[in-house]
């Protein structure tokens, strides 16, 4: 079974706040997905520590970084109250007072489908702007980096902005008009990377304020959160959308929202059994969404013969006699 997200109905989002509000037929307005990091389908609210190529926190939210176990993150970490009108945020908090070498670089990112971003139309005369707003909140203050840069990483647009108060939550927007040239994915590969940096070296950062024909993570001597032991990076309202100005949060219905996220990573359970036979058979299980693309299936607790047959719609699971397969599972097309 597939659930489709591109059906029209009158919903009002209006949820008497002043946060957003639609009279109008649901139209996706923000292109980051989950960005009230309101789902955690792998962790549950678990913290988890990052590894050298990034792990999984929040959905779609991937935390990355070239060396392991230099910060910890977790769904409402510290448990802080979170921004009005907000019930989650992803934190990080540094595990040491680390050094970051010419080359290193550490952020909370998420990578964006070519499908959701095309009608950008970044890479053409016709590029439109956009506008990203987010919450922040941290123990350190100053100036913080970040980056928008591209699928094969050799266009980027380094940015900043202030924190200018610890621990407190802080909105910042930031307009970035599009980029005009370089090669955007507009199909189901990684396109467009939101990237708010933990901590860059310095041959992956680059100078604010401009797109650069080269990787960067970063801007040029912006603070390091994993160069101090113990300092937190909270973050939550993520919006990218296109517009010259930030416009309050969109907040997607939790099934929709869920929904866009299965699309890349889906959990489920699943128990078969296999009447007498002579041989073995293939059983498949169907996925709720449809993935991105061909998933990987990893089995989470009890056993199976085997995965097969792995589709963007189902995978198969091998049976050899007459036997009944109880198991939970994990099916990822992440980016």
């Amino acid at each position: 079974m597939s659930i489709e997200l591109n059906g029209t109905t009158g919903i009002d989002f209006n949820d008497g706040s002043n946060q957003s509000t639609s009279a109008t037929p649901y139209a996706r307005k923000n292109i980051i997905i989950n960005g009230d990091m309101r789902i955690d389908q792998r962790n549950a609210g678990a913290s988890v520590t990052n590894i050298s190529g990034g792990v999984f926190s929040s959905d779609r939210f991937n935390c990355y970084g070239t060396q392991a176990t230099k910060y910890t993150v977790q769904q409402n970490a510290g448990a802080v109250t979170p921004p009005e009108g907000f019930t989650n945020y992803l934190g990080a908090t540094s595990s040491s007072a680390y050094s970051v070498l010419v080359g290193d670089w550490f952020a909370i990112r998420q990578i964006c489908e070519g499908y959701n971003v095309a009608d950008l139309g970044w890479g053409t005369a016709n590029a439109k702007t956009v506008t990203l707003s987010f919450w922040v909140r941290s123990s350190l203050t100053g100036t913080f980096g970040a980056s928008i840069y591209n699928g094969i990483g050799n266009r980027s647009y380094p940015f900043t902005y202030t924190i200018s108060v610890a621990n407190t939550w802080e909105k910042k927007t930031v307009t970035i008009a599009g980029d005009t040239t370089g090669t955007w994915a507009t199909t189901n590969g990684g396109s467009l990377t939101v990237n708010f940096s933990l901590g860059s070296g310095t041959t992956v950062s680059g100078t604010a304020g401009a797109w650069a024909g080269a990787f960067y993570t970063s801007a040029t001597g912006a603070t390091s959160v994993v160069g101090t032991s113990g300092a937190t990076f909270y973050i939550t309202g993520v919006q990218l959308e296109v517009n010259d100005s930030a416009s309050d949060f969109e907040f997607v219905p939790y099934d929709m929202e869920l929904a866009r996220c299965m699309r890349y990573y889906e959990i489920g359970h699943s128990k078969l059994y296999m009447p007498p036979a002579t041989g073995g058979f293939t059983l498949h299980t169907p996925y709720k969404v449809t993935k991105r693309a061909n998933a990987s299936v990893t089995v989470t607790s009890g056993t199976i013969g085997g995965t097969e047959s792995l589709t963007a719609t189902d995978f198969g699971s091998y049976y050899n006699g007459n036997t009944t397969q109880d198991f939970n599972w994990a099916a990822s097309a992440e980016l």
